[in-house]
């Protein structure tokens, strides 16, 4: 078997065809037409011998032969990329960077570095997936991800951690609510509320439910949860029940919704913001340079770590 002649972008394509089980979409994603991608992995296959989609089922399905080929093309294309970071970690940050964001600090951290790392470092080649804390953890692991912005600490064996903020926890309160007359709450206080959360598999709803000490299979109140902070704000507007807020959501809050907000004693509960990072060494110069960049706006939005802080658990 003569493989001189296979490329990379050929194993490119095959591994796009088999993330998007489609010809159109896999083109579509690797900026080429259909007709040009098919013939390169037809060439592909015609060069190394076996078939490696079963081009009749819908979705596309991976053959058996093929699904060992492209085992090995995945090698071979991460041991490329490899290659290059290697050569790059000598210079100014650059080069292709993947980066994972738990939902519940994409859209308030994101906005306070991304436009500052772009033009800080114009040689990286962002792409930022949102993604849930579990899914950053196997993405590091499998090496299809750079980095993960999480809430920490997670403690898994094999990645490092990089503390870059803390940020406090605040009750928002109804209306009416009697617990507007104290200056601040406890979390046994707001176990007595109805709680709005997040749904499973956010690790705020976890925080949450330590902070509140309710047990996560003792939740009789709780009949609705939501993924996003605004619809929890909303529901607590119309003078349902409580649910709790960090710092950075709370700082958008308008004049009326910002006063209906009470700082929670435990002493301060706080959820520690870090970097996730499996291969530390290879993509150093750009982790350090996210890390650094990241820490400094988070203490400008959140000041330093609070006296006696608590930081609450993320799993």
């Amino acid at each position: 078997m003569d493989l001189s002649q296979v490329t990379l972008t050929q194993m490119r394509y095959a591994v796009a065809v088999e993330e998007a089980r489609s010809f159109r979409r896999a083109a579509e994603k690797s900026h080429v037409s259909q007709s040009g991608l098919s013939m390169q992995i037809q060439k592909l296959e015609e060069l190394l011998g076996v078939l490696l989609f079963d081009r009749s089922r819908k979705p596309v399905m991976v053959t058996d032969a093929g699904a060992l080929a492209l085992t090995q093309m995945r090698l071979v294309l991460r041991e490329t990329e490899r290659l290059a970071q290697v050569v790059a970690a000598h210079g100014e940050p650059s080069g292709l960077y993947r980066l994972g964001v738990i939902p519940t600090l994409a859209a308030s951290v994101l906005p306070l570095f991304l436009r500052a790392l772009v033009e800080r470092y114009p040689q990286i080649e962002l792409t930022v997936e949102e993604l849930k804390t579990e899914e950053i953890v196997a993405r590091l692991q499998s090496d299809t991800l750079d980095a993960g912005i999480a809430a920490t600490p997670l403690e898994v064996p094999g990645l490092k951690e990089t503390p870059l903020g803390y940020e406090k926890l605040y009750a928002y309160l109804a209306p009416a609510d009697p617990l507007l007359k104290k200056k601040s709450v406890t979390g046994e206080e707001l176990q007595r509320r109805e709680l709005w959360l997040m749904p499973e598999g956010h690790c705020f709803r976890t925080q949450v439910l330590w902070l509140c000490e309710r047990p996560p299979a003792a939740q009789p109140r709780i009949h609705f949860e939501s993924g996003s902070f605004e619809t929890l704000v909303r529901l607590v507007d119309d003078g349902l029940g409580a649910t709790v807020l960090p710092a950075l959501v709370v700082d958008t809050l308008d004049g009326a919704r910002h006063q209906r907000t009470r700082p929670i004693r435990r002493p301060v509960p706080v959820r520690e913001i870090g970097l996730v990072t499996a291969r530390t060494q290879l993509r150093r110069k750009v982790n350090e340079a996210l890390a650094a960049l990241v820490r400094e706006r988070l203490r400008e939005a959140l000041g330093p770590k609070p006296r006696r802080a608590e930081v609450l658990p993320p799993t």
